[in-house]
């Protein structure tokens, strides 16, 4: 069965999320503060976590820098949250910000997609994905051939990889690029971003053309096939 943890400090919201996950069928572990939350995840493998911004001991921000980028997806639920925080939140990997007060069924239909995004890779221990015999080890930032050799990439350039990879569904834009990978911290450009896909097909030799698709006017799409590592 599916584990999830929410982190909500709101007694109401937080009863009436939990009976109505478990009729979903998920497991709640359920935390009202930040350092019940961090004694839930040493206790529990959890695949999605649903976060409180604010909390009485901390913000949700806190527990996502903490896990690390990758490791256990999760979503913030917040009453509040201006153009700086939710920057803030996808720089951390957020998946999307569930504004308060939120309908039940948008919430179930959101986890859903992004468990079900998140199945598609299927990884080791380790963060490892494998591509038409190249290995992609997320938590090294490298891409190795099928040879063995390997290529470092930025952790920006993986990250961007992840993305892709994580949304193989759709095109990913520009605009998303920018908010989610580089924020308000730094001023990118267009050419910016050409460069780290010019940079993540080159790791991938005469198989990087095939694996990441540039959308014209759009942004880009990965199209490699993935097999389990």
């Amino acid at each position: 069965m599916t584990r999830l943890l929410l982190v909500e400090d709101d007694r109401t919201l937080g009863e009436t999320l939990v009976e109505r996950l478990e009729k979903e069928g998920y497991e709640i572990d359920w935390a009202m503060t930040l350092s019940d939350a961090r004694k839930k995840l040493k206790e529990n493998e959890h695949e999605l976590m649903l976060l409180d911004v604010r909390l009485p001991d901390g913000t949700g921000f806190d527990l996502a820098e903490e896990i690390g980028r990758g490791n256990v997806p999760f979503l913030f639920l917040t009453a509040q949250a201006d153009a700086k925080e939710r920057l803030k939140g996808f720089e951390l990997g957020a998946e999307d910000f569930i504004p308060k007060p939120f309908h039940l069924k948008e919430l179930f239909l959101r986890i859903k997609h992004v468990l079900g995004a998140h199945r598609h890779i299927v990884q080791k221990t380790d963060n490892e994905i494998i591509y038409a015999g190249y290995r992609i080890n997320l938590k090294k930032f490298a891409v190795y051939t099928p040879a063995g050799s390997e290529t470092r990439l930025s952790k920006r350039d993986c990250n961007l990889l992840e993305l892709l990879i994580r949304e193989k569904e759709r095109a990913v834009s520009r605009d998303e690029i920018l908010d989610k990978l580089w924020g308000e911290d730094s001023f990118p450009t267009n050419r910016t971003i050409d460069n780290s896909i010019l940079r993540l097909r080159q790791a991938f030799g005469s198989k990087g053309a095939d694996a990441i698709e540039s959308i014209r006017g759009v942004g880009y799409r990965w199209r490699g096939e993935l097999n389990n590592g």
